[in-house]
């Protein structure tokens, strides 16, 4: 093997699966919020064959599970993620999961910063940037990264606002590490109701903020070219995504649907009409982020993760089976991986010899 294959080898992406996403739902046993047990969970994701970690945050009460299980099954748990508002002592929040992460093996911490203070108004670039960088140092107190995500119900949720902010962090001589789950993004598109709640409409219709990864001047394009990518969660979504209807959440209404099916569902296990042409958006941002990894000497990807999960605007109530739809997702992100790879190699090998 040259050089250059060896490097491609060095960039196997690290892929993890979100433990809320490992249930075998079924028409009589639609997905819960009680979860499995978690070495059953580990099990079933160790069996997979295609996962290099589990995607979960220990809590107080399964700590001692989850150590448990990373010894038994030689499978570590290195990403995890959590809701923080700012206003409410989240970084007394963020040290109390930091020393279970730390206990358990954990290296990498997403937090989800809510869109509003505890006060009511709306987080300014200013708060959020005292938050990340006195996060970033306190992660560093218990060896783990810390990165900020693309979220529904977030700060981010209006799109507009992540470069900004990023390149404010950054301007303190810090990286920003942005954990890009772009199926916030991806459900949005044709749905003019869903980028009114990001205030992005008529900035949409106007051109100035592109959804759609196929199109010129896209936000993936915009936040991959940036080099801040540093972890990629995976949930597929499909424009102007189905409701779901057989979850409401708080506000008593359908869940958002920001999760579609990977594979086809059988008879009773989905309440619409399902296209797999629909997926196309959703496998085009795993194509654009690895080929920019692998294309891109100091990319700074760490891991991505597949995220089915069990919550209202997701998959709960849902009868198609989660775990099954994750695992195809994983077994697409290497097979994508391993076709880009051999196109950049037949590339190189065309090429002339200086």
């Amino acid at each position: 093997m040259d050089m250059k294959a060896n490097k491609l080898a060095d960039k196997r992406i690290k892929l993890g699966c979100a433990g809320r996403g490992v249930q075998n739902s079924a028409p009589g046993n639609p997905v819960s919020l009680q979860e499995l047990p978690v070495d059953t969970q580990f099990r079933m994701v160790v069996e997979a064959g295609v996962f290099d970690f589990f995607d979960r945050l220990p809590l107080a009460d399964k700590v001692d599970d989850y150590i448990k299980a990373v010894e038994k099954y030689d499978f570590p748990v290195w990403g995890s993620a959590w809701t923080y508002r700012i206003g409410d002592e989240p970084l007394k929040v963020l040290e109390g999961h930091l020393v279970n992460c730390a206990a358990t093996g954990v290296r990498y911490h997403n937090m989800m910063v809510l869109t509003h203070h505890a006060k009511g108004h709306v987080v300014t670039d200013e708060e959020l940037i005292d938050l990340y960088l006195r996060s970033y140092e306190l992660g560093h107190k218990y060896g783990i990264e810390i990165g900020f995500e693309v979220h529904i119900l977030m700060w981010s949720e209006d799109f507009r606002r992540v470069t900004p902010v990023a390149n404010k962090i950054r301007a303190q001589g810090v990286p920003f590490n942005f954990v890009m789950d772009y199926s916030h993004c991806i459900f949005k598109i044709g749905n003019p109701s869903e980028q009114d709640i990001s205030g992005i409409r008529e900035d949409v219709a106007a051109g100035k903020v592109v959804l759609d990864p196929f199109e010129k001047g896209n936000l993936a394009d915009e936040w991959l070219s940036m080099n801040m990518v540093w972890w990629q969660q995976n949930r597929p979504a499909v424009p102007n995504g189905p409701v779901n209807i057989w979850a409401k959440g708080d506000d008593g209404k359908p869940g958002r649907g920001v999760q579609y099916p990977f594979v086809r569902p059988r008879p009773g296990e989905w309440y619409d009409e399902w296209h797999e042409y629909l997926l196309e958006p959703s496998k085009e941002l795993i194509r654009k982020t690895l080929r920019y990894h692998l294309t891109h000497d100091d990319s700074p990807l760490q891991l991505m993760t597949v995220d089915y999960i069990n919550l209202p605007d997701y998959g709960l109530g849902v009868h198609y089976n989660t775990y099954e739809s994750s695992v195809a997702v994983g077994r697409f992100i290497r097979e994508t991986q391993a076709q880009i790879e051999k196109e950049l190699q037949a590339l190189k090998e065309s090429q002339p010899v200086d």
